[in-house]
């Protein structure tokens, strides 16, 4: 008895003392080593193999003769350290942010966009630019071409911003995010004149709305062809068609008004003209109207998608 007692306590006193882990857990004799983990993370995370899935570099390491540990370890350890994803140094594209204009009066607010007309044969198109007041939808300038290039818009936008006599820092921009609307030209363009840029989210079409609606409009009209037959004929109809929409045209959202009439500073006298109007037809005969008629009034201001109004929050008693 003696003899194994002592046995016993000669294998307690050679065995070693187990590897601890950082959280005080013993780790068992097969654990890789904290620098064996750093090696395989650096291997994974490498110029070479960041692209690749553990898969793929567990296969061609071993085809180099390289065994660092199994596929399972190494996914692992990626998922030890958030990494279970691309591992490359990518560029992060910050949240794009919702436009939020208003205009109170014309040349605050500008819309401009692009739209194609079809051409006298299948698959062949004109493209028609046009740039809109906000508040007062007028069409400050439009121009149609055989193709779209950024600089005929830039070269546009130059001639508007010169006919309306825009200063630095008056006027705001939006377009939505077509190859021309964020070219360079455009760009350097509107900081040279201090003008501000603003654009649409990618792939929400409601952010530029009043072109949008401007081109429904054209295109909605009984005379609008199902093809133009030349580039002459393209530029013929708009120029017609713009001449009666800006003068002509009373807009359902201007309090019936036509766009130049707001443009240019026309509104509040026809309006009072009108009410003038409304006035003699009640004296005359107000036994046909419930209540006085008022003429419609213009808008106060005008929004790009307008903020939603935060109702207070009731304090508690």
């Amino acid at each position: 008895m003696a003899t194994h007692s002592g046995g016993s306590a000669g294998r307690t006193e050679a065995r070693s003392e187990p590897d601890r882990s950082r959280d005080g857990r013993s780790c068992p004799p097969r654990a890789l080593s904290a620098d064996e983990r750093d090696r395989i993370i650096e291997v994974l995370d490498s110029e070479r193999f960041c692209d690749l899935a553990p898969a793929q570099v567990w296969a061609t390491l071993l085809d180099e003769g390289t065994y660092l540990c199994s596929v399972a370890v190494m996914y692992r350890l990626l998922r030890a350290r958030a990494e279970v994803r691309e591992r490359r140094r990518v560029a992060r594209h910050p949240a794009t942010v919702k436009p939020e204009l208003m205009a109170s009066a014309p040349d605050q607010v500008w819309s401009w966009d692009i739209t194609k007309l079809r051409g006298p044969h299948k698959w062949s198109w004109y493209y028609l630019y046009v740039v809109l007041d906000v508040f007062s939808r007028y069409a400050v300038g439009w121009a149609v071409a055989a193709r779209e290039i950024a600089a005929l818009a830039e070269a546009l936008i130059a001639e508007c911003l010169h006919a309306e006599g825009i200063r630095r820092d008056q006027l705001t921009i939006h377009a939505d995010r077509g190859t021309s609307m964020t070219s360079k030209p455009v760009a350097h363009l509107l900081a040279d004149l201090g003008v501000t840029k603003s654009h649409s989210r990618p792939h929400v079409s409601n952010d530029n709305p009043f072109s949008e609606s401007q081109f429904k409009t054209m295109k909605y009209c009984p005379t609008f062809p199902d093809r133009f037959v030349s580039l002459e004929h393209a530029r013929s109809f708009t120029d017609g068609f713009f001449g009666h929409y800006n003068h002509l045209h009373h807009h359902s959202g201007l309090a019936l008004l036509t766009p130049a009439d707001v443009h240019h500073g026309r509104a509040e006298a026809v309006t009072v003209a009108r009410q003038e109007v409304l006035d003699a037809a009640y004296a005359a005969h107000p036994e046909r109207f419930r209540t006085p008629p008022k003429a419609p009034r213009l808008p106060e201001a005008v929004w790009i998608n307008k903020p939603e109004e935060v109702t207070p929050q009731a304090l508690p008693i």
